[in-house]
């Protein structure tokens, strides 16, 4: 077989070096950014510095709040602050080995229908008031917010980015790999690989962040005095507000409200403890 010939198999077209190489980097690569999660101890690959991804944090931060419209005060923005103050000195607490001086945290209120609320990295968090009537109480804004807050302290947004790094990559190695083929080929098998990336690994990787968002903001608030019992209760209520309208859960990037809720069941006992341990009356 003559030099077009190298590195294909059985004449059916498929290159296998990008495949090898892509192998091959990502066991360096995966093997060298490797992080624990605070709290849940879970390995993750996060392949930027604390520095880099608070300041991404920040200039998100800034051009969001630019076009938004913030409550400078008011009985509403002196709850958000002063649960995201209790919230940040649990956490700290509970986590003490987290390099915290790179956390600048910065609570804001915002006006808008929206049910929503954010924590960027750095402890840059904004909270929507359009979901303060579905959290109800300062037990279920704490809920929401400790949710909120877990994401920036288990470094979400720099293992996501990581993650697509990898699909992108082994993307760009399959469609090198496919390259001889015939065009309707390389489209079909491009397809399912796009899809395969999709549903298999971008998707289940955004739920399973959120589920440990939650587990971790319910130990946090716990801690921090807020009764953990009404993290279940929130979702309850989010579910009402949605009027049941959700996507499947394969195709979502957020576990069900009913998931959720059994998870949150799962780890109340846990949660109680810490409570009951540190705030009994």
């Amino acid at each position: 077989m003559g030099p077009l010939g190298a590195g294909r198999r059985g004449g059916a077209g498929l290159r296998w070096w990008p495949i090898i190489l892509f192998v091959l980097y990502l066991g360096y690569y995966w093997f060298s950014n490797q992080h624990e999660v605070p709290i849940t101890g879970r390995s993750q690959l996060v392949d930027i510095t604390r520095e880099q991804e608070s300041a991404l944090g920040l200039q998100s931060y800034q051009q969001i709040l630019a076009q938004e419209r913030v409550v400078r005060s008011g009985p509403e923005v002196d709850a958000v602050r002063e649960i995201g103050r209790r919230l940040v000195m649990a956490a700290k607490e509970i986590a003490p080995d987290v390099p915290w001086q790179h956390f600048d945290w910065e609570f804001n209120l915002v006006q808008s229908e929206q049910a929503n609320a954010f924590c960027l990295p750095g402890g840059k968090v904004a909270v929507y008031t359009g979901i303060l009537p579905i959290t109800a109480n300062a037990n279920g804004l704490a809920a929401v917010m400790g949710h909120e807050i877990a994401h920036a302290i288990a470094r979400h947004g720099a293992e996501r980015m990581a993650t697509q790094k990898l699909v992108q990559m082994g993307s760009m190695a399959a469609g090198m790999s496919v390259g001889d083929m015939d065009p309707q080929t390389q489209r079909v098998i491009m397809g399912a690989i796009g899809a395969g990336a999709q549903y298999g690994i971008l998707l289940p990787f955004s739920r399973d962040h959120e589920s440990e968002a939650d587990k971790i903001g319910l130990l946090v608030a716990a801690r921090a005095c807020f009764d953990p019992r009404e993290a279940p209760r929130l979702w309850e209520r989010m579910g009402q507000a949605s009027g049941g309208r959700q996507p499947p859960e394969f195709s979502s990037t957020h576990p069900s409200h009913d998931t959720r809720i059994r998870q949150l069941e799962e780890w109340m006992p846990e949660a109680l403890s810490i409570y009951q341990e540190h705030c009994a009356r």
